[in-house]
């Protein structure tokens, strides 16, 4: 029952902010605006397949939502999400928690465009500009915008796709310009604590959360790619040297022989 009491409550105060991870009233009405306000804060159209509000047992899923990429890249999805679970706690009063989002094997895209400016920051810095800054924040009204916290943000088992067809890698020459990865499970860490943070910001937030630790995955996975190619280059030189010295040995030797 407390469970039920305070999705109720958590679920009517999130419709009248417009927080597009957290609407409810019906499962059309969820998916209609996690698509409208998913697409104002990350500057891209943003497309849910379906919805499914629990509210016996405190929880949503969203299943199968894309997020397209930046104007000026492929035509691919910076995101496919397979699905969404909102797992909310027990709290009847603000700040309202949600114990734990999970974002479950989501496909990302990581590319370039012609000046070298990834994807993923496009998407980021998006957010950023619709996001009021720390200062700029105005107090919560009580009942209109209420505060919510979530203990935890989980993303497991990322497909990341690395595509470098526009990175400038100098001399090293890239056998391959595509690459995919599976990242292990890992937490983007709570939003909003230790007061939380007025409800209509806490989807942007938990994006935000999300692009600012896969950018950074993708950063190193690509960092890596490059040095095992860099090595790679590095032993080929050096085997051509030996090989050159073997043959110039062999020369002199043949000299110093005779013949």
């Amino acid at each position: 029952m407390k469970k039920l009491l305070i999705a109720l409550v958590l679920l009517i105060a999130i419709v009248a902010a417009g927080v597009w991870f957290l609407l409810s009233s019906a499962d059309g009405l969820i998916k209609e605006q996690i698509e409208k306000q998913g697409s104002k804060f990350l500057g891209v159209p943003v497309t849910v397949f379906n919805v499914d509000l629990a509210l016996t047992d405190g929880r949503l899923t969203i299943s199968d939502l894309d997020i397209e990429n930046p104007e000026g890249f492929s035509k691919s999805d910076a995101f496919s999400l397979d699905s969404i679970t909102l797992d909310l706690g027990g709290s009847t009063s603000e700040p309202y928690v949600v114990q734990e989002v999970s974002l479950n094997a989501p496909e990302v895209l990581y590319e370039l465009d012609a000046s070298g400016k990834g994807n993923l920051l496009v998407l980021k810095e998006n957010i950023d500009k619709m996001l009021p800054k720390a200062k700029e924040t105005p107090p919560s009204e009580p009942g209109a915008n209420p505060l919510v916290i979530v203990e935890n943000v989980t993303i497991e088992a990322v497909k990341l796709k690395l595509d470098f067809e526009n990175l400038p890698t100098g001399d090293v020459q890239l056998e391959k310009k595509i690459y995919e990865v599976t990242l292990p499970t890992f937490n983007a860490g709570s939003i909003g604590k230790p007061n939380g943070i007025p409800a209509d910001q806490v989807g942007a937030a938990i994006a935000k959360a999300m692009l600012d630790n896969v950018i950074a995955k993708a950063k190193e996975e690509a960092k890596n790619k490059i040095e095992e190619e860099a090595k790679k280059k590095i032993k080929e030189e050096v085997d051509k040297k030996k090989d050159e010295l073997k043959d110039k040995a062999k020369d002199k030797l043949k000299d110093l022989l005779g013949g």
